[in-house]
Order: structure tokens, then sequence, then C-alpha cells
């Protein structure tokens, strides 16, 4: 075997959403001097050789800790990591002439508004009308988009009823160098929620690991004593307490499946109408009848999780210039926030 270590093992803990994939290997001490990009492309499954150089070429390959680019000759005992942007394909993407909200475009990405009820990319039970098909209608012109890849560009994802912003890049140098940022957690992301009842305290900080639910694996569990899932970390703070439920402002640290969603209902405050986490059940307030048909109001005005990607902020893959955008709170979310006011001024 011509690695001191498992050839292609990934490393699970450094794995964000499955969007990255961490190899490390260790040189045989037998192995001739050969180029780096080739010895990787040798042994990395699916990957082409101008992948791995356009990882080195973003910084994205490491020997001894230190970057190397793509002519490095490897050496007895090197240690090498890569990071990889996309996971291996694993069914056809298919363009779609979809509408999307652009909020900011260049030649190396874009940002985007994604509404709530659009899933991100295909996955089972969800092969079309995703973004990443309207992607791949958009920049069908591109090379990154031609090259039958299932996630192309993509480094990072919210749900499907989520709704707020994304980055998705535009060529193989700016992938590497945002999902680099991603990996290493420097974006900047905060999302605004509707929780029920009042977090105590008003700003703190929730921290647990998170993996999929040992019953259902379509949704996720907080597992405290770091027997399963991955390190999580969500900082929240009350933007307003609105009497039975509060509106929150939520910070990622990092960026797991659900994370803001399981870590709230952990703590007893599922997202208001949060179907998955208990949120879609009345959980405080009266029993009276003119309150629970107020409550059934709120949950068709709002037929999904209130949960919003307010703002992203990264450093862009070729200026270095920090870029932060802002998206308005959608339409359902402030119809609910407005009627919630309006009942606790009623009340007074």
């Amino acid at each position: 075997m011509a690695d001191a270590e498992l050839p292609g093992i990934r490393d699970q803990e450094d794995r964000e959403q499955e969007l990255f994939e961490h190899y490390r290997y260790t040189v045989d001490p037998g192995q001739s001097m050969l180029r780096i990009d080739k010895y990787l492309s040798a042994r990395l499954e699916n990957v082409s050789r101008t992948r791995v150089q356009a990882a080195a070429q973003a910084g994205n390959i490491l020997v001894n800790d230190l970057p190397v680019k793509p002519n490095y000759r490897v050496k007895p005992l090197d240690v090498i990591q890569i990071l990889l942007p996309n996971p291996p394909r694993e069914i056809e993407l298919i363009p779609q002439d979809i509408p999307i909200t652009v909020v900011y475009e260049d030649d190396d990405l874009i940002v985007v508004d994604k509404a709530a009820g659009m899933v991100v990319h295909p996955a089972y039970g969800n092969y079309s009308g995703t973004l990443m098909n309207a992607l791949m209608y958009h920049f069908r012109h591109l090379p990154l988009f031609q090259t039958g890849e299932l996630r192309p560009g993509l480094v990072h994802r919210i749900d499907k009823n989520t709704s707020g912003l994304l980055v998705v890049a535009k060529n193989e140098y700016a992938h590497n160098r945002l999902a680099r940022q991603f990996f290493r957690r420097t974006t900047g992301r905060l999302y605004t929620a509707l929780v029920w009842g009042t977090p105590d305290p008003a700003e703190g900080t929730i921290t647990g690991h998170v993996g999929r639910n040992i019953r259902d694996r379509k949704i996720m569990q907080v597992f405290p004593d770091g027997s399963q899932g991955k390190h999580a970390v969500t900082h929240y703070r009350i933007i307003e307490p609105l009497g039975y439920v509060s509106l929150i402002e939520c910070r990622l640290e990092t960026g797991r499946t659900h994370q803001i969603r399981v870590h709230m209902a952990w703590k007893g405050h599922p997202l208001f109408n949060d179907e998955e986490y208990g949120g879609h059940r009345i959980l405080k307030g009266t029993t009276f009848t003119k309150y629970q048909q107020f409550v059934r109001n709120c949950f068709d005005l709002l037929p999904r999780q209130a949960l919003h990607a307010r703002t992203l902020a990264f450093d862009h893959p070729v200026t270095g210039k920090r870029l932060s955008f802002e998206s308005p709170v959608p339409q359902d979310m402030v119809a609910v926030i407005e009627k919630w006011r309006n009942y606790i001024a009623g009340r007074e």
C-alpha cells in the first residue's frame, strides 16, 4: 500500500454538510519523486488532474502544513492534505430555465436570494426544480457548469423551506477559494427566526453535537455528550419578545444540517411552524378558541419554518475584498411578525 494511512479516508468531522472532501495521505518511504497533481489524481476516485491543479492553485493542497503548487514533487514521508469542493457525482443535473433572484454577480461568483420552497440541489425526492438546475441553465456556457458535477460551484446551502442568501462560484479557482473559507469558518452568516417562547438568557450560545436522528434519518438531533454527530455552535440573541413567541437573530459558528432548527428545538424553543421539529403545534399561550384560531391563521400565512438567511459575508476569492450582503425578511414572515405585534398590543 502506497500510504501509511488508508487512501481516500475522509476526515468526517471536518466535512461541512458534505459539500467538501478532505483527504490526507502520508507518502510511502519508497515513493519516487512525482508531481503532486499526478500523485493525487491517481489516488482520488472520480477526480481529474485538472481539479487537483485547481485546488493547488487556490492554496488547498498542503504538504507538511504548507501550500504547494501543482508541480511540487512529492518526497518520501510527506504528509499531504487536500480540500476539494464537490462530492462525487450522484445523479444527472438537468438545466432548467427557472427564475432566480440575483443580489450580486461578477466574473467569479453569484449571490442569490433563494425563495422558500426551492431546494438548493437535487437529491432523492427532488430531482428537478432546484437552484442548481436553474444555475445550470443560466451558466450553461461556463466550463464549471459543463463538468457533469452534481453541485457545480456550491459551497454551502440552506434548507428547502428556509429563505435567504447563498453564494455560488462560477469557476474552479473561485470555487476552491470560497470552499476554503466555509471550511475554515471565516464567513459571516446571520439568520432571523421566529421561535416559540422566550429564550433565557436573552443572548447566549448553544453548543451541542448535531447528527442524524437515530429513529428518523430525515431529521437531525443533538448529542450533548458528543458521542455522535459533529461539533456545532449557534449564537443567538432576542431581537424582539412577542409574548408567546420571540423574534431572534442567530449567528452560525458552524454550519451543520438543520443546525439552528435542531439547536433551538433542543433548548425548548422550536422555530414557529417547523413541522419537522415540533414547531407546527401550539406550544405556548392559552386554550381560548380565539387564540387557537389566531395561531392557526399565522400558520396559514407562513406555511414553513420561520427562518431566513438574512446576511452573508465573505472575502472575494480573487480580490480578497470583504463582501457583505443583506436580504430583507420575506413578506410571509413579516406578515406573521406583524400579527403577533398586534396581538400583544391588543392585550395591553
